[in-house]
């Protein structure tokens, strides 16, 4: 049966009357769309076989008059008998919504009978591209056969397309092209990813070339309304921070990915990786799910997350074997860390960041951290929670049996105060480390201070009385605690509160 492909997609005469049903269907099954009112008037509409002509929304009347065997979009006088549609005269707007919720194929069709619906196809939201799609049969032909059958279709379709209205793009390649499929790529997507756009889906299957997703097109705009991004298959390397994804609920990574990063996207639902090879992970956020997949391959992990001080000591072991670095910032911990048998026998550096109030978090716990990890070479402890002093409970200090660790070298301790637990655990890294070379207790209780060598701001910002008084008894806790037990080959470093703040006093 003859065909044409006014749209991109092969179109005969049957194809053409079904496409017109399904813009009824589309109608009836849209009721969050289309107001009630709409819906009854569509549910009235007849849908009427004629045997001379097809009356179609502005067209004014296209005769359709072809055979079986003839071309659905000729006007041919000769013909007998046709399936014909009557469709009433509705608003323009009103038949582009009827063609946005019809599927790309039928939409594609209708885009052959009409005038409007051709028009309104070049702006068509939800473009989905694969075999399925265009009805390819993967073993019909010839691999080489099919992927030029599939993207000249597709380019077909693109080259368009104005570019404008696309919420939904879908892109699914079986095989390479020739080698072009890259370049093929690259311009489709910047035909389709626009301002407005909100799913983007690139999933390519035994695609021989080395594909990297053009980052670039994420960024001016684009990427703020992208809600859900699927990439399987591609590399993605981000050369800035892609912060514009800041509409982004859900993203779903799969293949070739190495390295992810992701901050400040509080509103993100899910993160999906199928990716074997991620080695370095980064994320904020206590609201997000996240499936990371297999993560036999990570090196270098940094949370932000509360609770996370817990779980990673509990969970990571067994599921990240291989873990070289772990970063964590907590800003709430119900539960101490866990002393467990499980160890991390790859990490060699540990960050902890405690912040927020809690008054009985017991830092000796983390002792755990540094027994779990014999190749444990750095420790930097970060602290701005608040906590009792040892001076109001001044009790024998606890110490835990535990086997010496050879490894760690050098340990630094910020925002030190003269809580406990904190002067417990001190001791304790000092007793039970037999390589320790440097152990820095910094207690000014601020990041940065103006007597620092070199240092260019003129003063430092102003602390609460109490927080200044608290770093001066951090101090005293260090003389009077510490400093007798650290062994002559350790160097200590004692950081005291800024000499501009002593007159605040």
């Amino acid at each position: 049966m003859p065909s044409t492909t006014t749209a991109g997609v092969d179109v005969d005469a049957s194809d053409a009357s079904l496409a017109m049903s399904w813009a009824c269907a589309a109608v009836s099954e849209s009721s969050t769309t289309i107001s009630m009112g709409m819906l009854n008037l569509m549910r009235l509409m007849s849908v009427k076989r004629r045997r001379r002509q097809v009356q179609v929304p502005h067209d004014g009347l296209i005769a359709l008059r072809a055979k079986r065997k003839g071309s659905p979009c000729q006007q041919d006088g000769d013909s007998q008998s046709a399936a014909d549609i009557e469709i009433p005269d509705l608003p323009e707007d009103i038949w582009r919504l009827i063609h946005s919720l019809m599927p790309m194929r039928a939409a594609a069709r209708a885009a052959c009978v009409s005038r409007s619906f051709l028009s309104s196809w070049r702006c068509h939201p939800n473009l989905n591209f694969s075999s399925e799609a265009f009805g390819l049969n993967r073993n019909a032909c010839g691999k080489e056969e099919l992927a030029g059958l599939f993207y000249s279709k597709v380019d077909h379709i693109l080259k368009r397309h104005s570019g404008i209205g696309v919420k939904k793009l879908t892109i699914k390649v079986y095989s390479d092209y020739s080698g072009k499929g890259s370049s093929y790529l690259n311009n489709w997507l910047q035909i389709g990813v626009k301002p407005g756009i909100e799913e983007l889906i690139i999933s390519l299957t035994q695609f021989q070339a080395k594909y990297n997703f053009p980052c670039s097109l994420l960024s001016n705009g684009s990427g703020d309304s992208i809600q859900y991004l699927h990439l399987s298959n591609c590399s993605f390397h981000p050369t800035v921070t892609l912060g514009g994804l800041r509409s982004l609920t859900r993203l779903y990574l799969c293949c070739r990915l190495i390295s992810l990063k992701v901050f400040g996207c509080d509103n993100l639902k899910l993160i999906e990786n199928e990716a074997p090879n991620v080695s370095i992970f980064a994320f904020q956020g206590d609201k997000t799910q996240l499936k990371l997949g297999e993560t036999l391959q990570m090196k270098s992990l940094c949370m932000v997350r509360s609770g996370y001080v817990y779980h990673a000591r509990a969970e990571l072991p067994s599921i990240m074997p291989n873990l070289e670095s772990l970063a964590i910032k907590s800003f709430k911990e119900t539960a101490f860390a866990p002393k467990l048998c499980s160890k991390f026998l790859c990490l060699r550096h540990l960050s902890i960041a405690l912040i927020g109030y809690f008054p009985a978090y017991d830092y000796l716990s983390l002792a755990s951290y540094i027994h779990a990890a014999p190749s444990l070479e750095t420790f930097y402890l970060n602290r701005y929670v608040q906590n009792v002093s040892i001076f109001a409970h001044p009790a024998d200090l606890r110490s835990i049996r535990e086997e010496q660790h050879h490894s760690l070298k050098s340990v630094r301790v910020t925002s030190f105060i003269s809580v406990k637990s904190l002067v417990e655990l001190t001791c304790h890294i000092l007793e039970s480390t037999t390589s320790l070379e440097c152990l820095t207790l910094d207690a000014s209780q601020t990041g940065f201070r103006c007597d620092t060598p070199g240092s260019k701001i003129g003063k430092c910002p102003p602390l609460d009385r109490d927080i200044i008084m608290e770093g001066h008894r951090g101090v005293l806790a260090i003389r009077r605690y510490i400093q007798p037990r650290v062994p002559s080959a350790v160097k200590l470093n004692v950081l005291e509160p800024c000499s501009c703040h002593s007159t605040e006093l």
